[in-house]
């Protein structure tokens, strides 16, 4: 992995912000579908630390997924607060149990948040195992992504902000 402080103001963005392909998605839909299948979980929702829908799998019929992105950052958000307190830098899971429906919450690499909705059809250790693997792997995806040299055309030059000044100025002028 390359030094963030040795980074170029592209490369630098491209790790802060990683940017998903459709190849990505599509390897990483697979993957939750495989997750899926082996720990008889009812949906997997994977969730940047900033709320937002990365992509998901199996079924959700009546949850407001942009409101559960949110709250899931924002949990996340809290909990971190709390290792802190207690000396930890970071808890990388969560679990939520309810009546009918729980979530596991585990957090992948240092961006994301894998969250796994599931009832009494598996057990909270099918989930656990399972996530454990799916992590990893998804983990894997995400250093392809940062490593992967940018397209021609894809990278911001040092005239691309003088640019975009100039025509906004146009606009609102």
């Amino acid at each position: 992995m390359v030094d963030p402080n040795q980074m170029s103001r592209n490369q630098r963005l491209r790790h802060d912000r990683l940017t998903f392909y459709k190849e990505d998605i599509d390897r990483i839909d697979k993957l939750l579908a495989e997750f899926l299948r082996l720990s008889g979980a009812k949906c997997a929702l994977l969730i940047d630390k900033d709320g937002h829908l990365v992509t998901k799998r199996g079924e959700l019929r009546t949850v407001d997924i942009d409101t559960i992105s949110a709250l899931v950052a924002g949990s996340f958000a809290a909990t971190k607060e709390m290792a802190r307190l207690l000396g930890e830098e970071e808890f990388t899971a969560m679990f939520h149990q309810g009546q009918r429906d729980n979530i596991q919450l585990s957090l992948v690499g240092d961006r994301t948040l894998l969250t796994i909705l599931f009832d009494d059809r598996t057990t909270v250790g099918m989930v656990r195992l399972y996530a454990g693997e799916t992590a990893k792997k998804l983990a894997d995806i995400y250093s392809d992504a940062i490593n992967r040299e940018p397209t021609a055309g894809s990278e911001l030059n040092e005239e691309y902000g003088t640019d975009a000044k100039k025509t906004l100025d146009k606009l609102f002028d």
